[in-house]
């Protein structure tokens, strides 16, 4: 009989020795896949090999290759990627608890589960087996390379959902009351995930928080790829770019982002941002961008919990150098390449006709990258024949001088109830206000709970558009954006094309 100090897990490849933590027993760092080097290099993953005795997994395997922004530096040397952590209430296969298995974001640039701001303790205090990993970023997971498979980032993901499929039961989870749970890039891979064959069946609810719209086409990503190969002096090949050290990458996605805007007659809207990687609709991986595939019925039988903080694009315009600064300039040339339609400058500046440049700015970057999306990701999971159900964050961030309103990634330590660990804690302000631990409860409530049930606690999606709208007062009404999403209502959002061939 193991003591309490010492849990154990016996998963289909190997024995694990985990930690105890404030009651739970937590194992980190438990590789699903090969490293993805040498001959794997660029390759779907693949089933990770067993080992004899009992294997220590107490430290976080080391992130994927990626730049040092927004903090993220590596944690560990080695070359084991793909690795995924896990907290749970009791690691007895007859507890048959809920899963949530996490997905984080980062633009699919940077990334790791290892952050303190993911921390699954709070969460599956409730009686939930939390488990959070690592996929590929960057060129290394979604850049388009001849001889090599798409969406190898998404690949890994797969991979790791099928693990949790076939070992979790060892650590006391029920792998047929799996969620899959993600915030921006992270938000943006649950909804591929909900469109892509080889994950059928991994998962039966989606909680996807602040979706991005930006898929791009096979052109569009062979292109991108192309200057990033240029870069290096080699062609976008598997050949050319195997010889390329996984640690010279990141570096390359970082240049071409700086000069994006030289691209902007051939890449669009991607230049505004910029954002040099996301999910490619290729046809085979990924055969459709998520809102066509869930109004064609693809996710019918999966239960959705979707949304979006209110003023999910300050974070950028504080990180740009622009917040407070947006100069006319600056906001006619967001809403020309970014607002739906011809006109939609025009109608931007109709429907809000007393707001200023900087309102206007922040609000057609916030409709096209993260709110219109995950919107539209409700109405196509309703128009396929499913089921949502859609929140909005309205509550303002009292952090970094209450400036950034409900911005984006302000869910991610409400979610996980880490108000004083992780960089996104700066915006729940120091010491947490009580009001900040009650609205946490809220939500972390709302999400264990469908993640057990399905039923996060209020109406689901429909001709009335139900939201659960989160602030101090909580409240259920109609859609709040309304003006947006009767601007966006006729907008298809489609694979981001090549412009120029």
């Amino acid at each position: 009989m193991q003591s309490e100090s010492e849990p154990e897990a016996r998963t289909m490849v190997g024995v694990l020795h985990g930690s105890r933590e404030a009651g739970l027993a937590v194992f980190r760092g438990i590789p699903y896949a090969e490293p993805p080097v040498g001959d794997l290099r660029f390759a779907a993953p693949q089933p990770g090999r067993g080992w004899e005795g009992v294997r220590p997994a107490v430290a976080y395997g080391p992130p994927p290759p990626q730049p040092g922004a927004f903090g993220m530096s590596p944690q560990s040397v080695g070359d084991d990627w793909l690795t995924l952590n896990v907290w749970t209430p009791a690691p007895d296969p007859a507890a048959r608890m809920p899963v949530m298995v996490w997905i984080p974001g980062g633009g699919y640039l940077v990334g790791c589960s290892g952050l303190p701001e993911y921390d699954g303790g709070h969460l599956a205090g409730s009686g939930t087996v939390v488990v959070t990993l690592n996929y590929r970023l960057g060129f290394e997971g979604f850049g388009e390379i001849d001889g090599a498979p798409a969406n190898r980032g998404l690949l890994d993901q797969v991979a790791a959902l099928e693990w949790v499929r076939d070992n979790i039961r060892a650590f006391g989870g029920d792998p047929d009351r799996v969620t899959v749970f993600g915030q921006s890039a992270g938000g943006g891979s649950v909804a591929a995930l909900l469109a892509m064959p080889r994950a059928a069946g991994l998962f039966r609810r989606v909680v996807a928080q602040s979706i991005p719209g930006t898929f791009f086409s096979p052109d569009l990503a062979a292109d991108i790829a192309a200057a990033c190969a240029a870069e290096l002096g080699v062609r976008p090949t598997l050949a050319d770019l195997s010889t390329v050290a996984p640690a010279r990458l990141p570096a390359v996605g970082q240049a071409i982002s700086a000069r994006i805007v030289a691209w902007r007659e051939r890449w669009g809207r991607i230049t505004h941002r910029p954002i040099p990687f996301a999910p490619v609709v290729d046809g085979d991986v990924l055969p459709a961008t998520p809102w066509r595939a869930l109004a064609d019925g693809a996710a019918r039988d999966v239960e959705l919990l979707v949304g979006h903080t209110r003023d999910e694009h300050r974070l950028f315009s504080l990180l740009d150098g622009v917040l407070g600064q947006v100069t006319p300039e600056q906001a006619e040339t967001a809403l020309r390449m970014l607002a739906p339609g011809t006109d939609g400058s025009c109608r931007y500046r109709e429907a809000f006709p007393d707001a200023t440049d900087e309102q206007l700015y922040e609000l057609v970057n916030a409709d096209w990258l993260f709110r219109m999306p995950s919107l539209h990701l409700a109405d196509a999971q309703l128009a396929g024949g499913g089921r949502a159900y859609l929140y909005e964050l309205t509550w303002p961030a009292p952090g970094l001088g209450g400036s950034l309103g409900a911005c984006h990634g302000l869910d991610v330590p409400l979610v996980f109830g880490n108000l004083t660990s992780g960089q996104p804690a700066m915006l729940i302000g120091d010491p947490p206000a009580p009001a900040a631990q009650e609205l946490s409860g809220q939500i972390r409530g709302a999400w264990t709970a469908f993640a057990a049930n399905g039923d996060p606690g209020w109406p689901s999606y429909d001709a009335g558009r139900s939201t659960r709208v989160f602030d101090e007062q909580p409240a259920v009404v109609a859609y709040p954006e309304e003006t947006s999403r009767r601007l966006w209502r006729d907008h298809t959002f489609t694979a981001l094309p090549l412009l120029v061939r």
